[in-house]
């Protein structure tokens, strides 16, 4: 467990930051920038959740904990041996994604045209988390150019982007109010 008793550090004021294994690097960094867009799409998750319930709430309670454990993979080089065992992205939080977009997208009828970001508050919300978890996984494929990251990570932000797409959808009255795309529409 993590134990914060001092918030300011005063480490970052030259443009760096430390990984958890104590290594600095700068804030610039793709990596830094990476865990930086994972840590945003939690936060838009929290707004999403001030709109949730049951099921939705409990899925995304479980993604924002997977999210840190992320941040903390991200964080973490990869190395021979370490002082402990760093906590990593496991295929089973990606297996767990999988199977809760099947189960949700079982509900749905297919789509017949792209969608607008909106409808819900809380759609709306999943559509702009969708969007910065796409520019994390991004993020974290220019990092692995220089830094290691495991696939089971970058597969965990893949799928997540789809997860939250389709939980828009079922909190779109299951679909139903999905703001459809009409191509050319105002010509």
């Amino acid at each position: 467990m993590v134990t914060l008793s001092k918030i300011y550090t005063r480490g970052g004021d030259k443009g760096e930051t430390s990984l958890s294994d104590g290594s600095r690097r700068p804030k610039t960094d793709p990596l830094i920038e990476a865990y930086g867009a994972v840590d945003e799409t939690n936060a838009a998750l929290g707004l999403v959740r001030l709109h949730t319930d049951g099921d939705a709430d409990e899925m995304l309670g479980r993604i924002q904990n997977d999210l840190f454990d992320l941040g903390a993979d991200l964080a973490t080089p990869h190395a021979e041996s370490y002082k402990w065992e760093p906590l990593r992205i496991v295929d089973a939080q990606v297996v767990r994604l999988e199977n809760e977009i099947d189960g949700m997208n079982e509900r749905l009828e297919p789509l017949k045209s792209f969608i607008l970001p909106g409808g819900t508050p809380a759609a709306a919300h999943l559509h702009l988390a969708r969007t910065l978890c796409r520019r994390a996984e991004r993020l974290m494929w220019r990092a692995a150019e220089d830094a290691e990251i495991s696939a089971a990570a970058l597969k965990y932000v893949n799928r997540l982007s789809d997860h939250l797409f389709v939980l828009g959808r079922i909190l779109n009255d299951e679909g139903k109010a999905d703001v459809l795309w009409t191509p050319g529409a105002n010509r």
